[in-house]
């Protein structure tokens, strides 16, 4: 597909790969253990003008075209530590737009910069304990007060709660109206009446920090809101597009690196007198798993094409979302099988991947509700 591709998206492939490659892999080990990394990662980041790809140049930007994007996805997928590659695409696709695309001009001026440059960390709060995918059963208020808002409620499962400065906040500023009533609003860390508390351990994307929220009687200047007064639901729909699409591209990337390394074990593995990929069942597996993620990075790519002419790909956006996520964990799956015991230990990054990949199926909207956007899309 590397026509798709101009020298210049070439040029900046090498140079994330390089990146990842250099900086982050030979680090995951540790990161992992740890639970974290380095905040410093994001400033570094900010140095190659990584985090404001398609970001206006005014802000610090590279105001670059979605294939820009997609390349740093791509790249950036091949990061052993799938939780980091999660927390940044936080930050770069999933809080971060809502700034970019309907902030005003003083809250970018404020904030954009700055998370262009890694200086500051965005976080998005939507989740809450008892709402789950189902963002109209949000329950946080936020009451206009003078020239504040006032917000009282809790959020969970936030990815880059512990390294966040910024937490794009879904909230209720007309309780009356159901989701003609939600607002989204910029809250800064350290904020009085704002409390961050770190989550148990997870199962997967252990580098990845994650907690949850609390807001009681948290005053945010009225200045902080992000576009217009109620029309936040609107909002966290098209950034949930983005977000799938972004995490798609990435975690499809993650999966043909799974691949890969089970090409390479299959290939040095000897089984009864034999490589393992001299077997036809283990060649015909490795085929399969290949035949499926090209035809994932085809819808990948044809929606990257609607979404670069402006159409709506709301239905493409979420049959990827369902499409990949399967895919992946499809392939996370053989391709621990292909390592047979050695594949359950730390020993191969395969374990991790297993592990790592399998919150793609819940995390940004369930598959179930995947495939309830798409048929009603189809008039079903």
């Amino acid at each position: 597909m590397d026509y798709l591709f101009s020298e210049e998206h070439r040029i900046f492939r090498r140079a994330v790969r390089r990146f990842v490659e250099e900086e982050l892999n030979p680090h995951v080990a540790e990161w992992e253990a740890a639970g974290t990394f380095p905040k410093e990662i994001y400033k570094r980041m900010g140095e190659l003008g990584f985090l404001g790809i398609r970001y206006p140049t005014e802000y610090g930007g590279a105001n670059a075209d979605i294939w820009s994007a997609i390349v740093f996805w791509e790249e950036l997928g091949r990061c052993r530590s799938r939780g980091l590659t999660m927390s940044v695409l936080v930050h770069t696709d999933m809080s971060s737009p809502y700034l970019a695309k309907w902030g005003s001009d003083a809250l970018k001026a404020k904030y954009l910069p700055a998370m262009i440059s890694g200086e500051k960390v965005g976080a998005i709060a939507l989740t809450e304990p008892g709402g789950g995918s189902d963002l109209s059963r949000i329950q946080t208020t936020a009451k206009k007060k003078g020239n504040q808002y006032i917000l009282n409620g809790s959020k969970t499962f936030i990815t880059n709660a512990l390294h966040a400065d910024l937490f794009f906040t879904l909230c209720k500023t007309d309780p009356a109206a159901g989701s003609r009533g939600f607002s989204m609003i910029v809250v800064e860390k350290g904020t009085p009446g704002f409390e961050v508390r770190k989550l148990p351990k997870k199962l997967g994307m252990h580098a990845s920090d994650w907690g949850e929220l609390s807001f009681d009687h948290c005053a945010v200047p009225a200045g902080n809101l992000i576009g217009e007064e109620n029309q936040g639901f609107y909002y966290a729909m098209q950034g949930l597009q983005n977000e799938r699409f972004a995490a798609c591209v990435s975690f499809i990337a993650s999966a043909q690196q799974a691949l890969e390394d089970a090409i390479k074990y299959a290939q040095e593995r000897e089984v009864f007198g034999k490589k393992l990929s001299e077997l036809q069942v283990t060649r015909h597996r490795l085929a399969k798993a290949q035949t499926k993620l090209e035809a994932a990075r085809q819808l990948l790519y044809h929606t990257a094409r609607l979404i670069e002419h402006g159409a709506d790909a709301t239905k493409e956006v979420s049959m990827c979302k369902a499409f990949c996520a399967d895919v992946a964990c499809e392939v996370a799956d053989e391709c621990l099988q292909i390592h047979g015991g050695y594949g359950y230990t730390e020993e191969y990054d395969i374990s991790r991947f297993y592990r790592d990949i399998r919150l793609w199926k819940i995390g940004a909207g369930t598959t179930e509700v995947m495939y309830e956007i798409i048929a009603k899309r189809m008039g079903i």
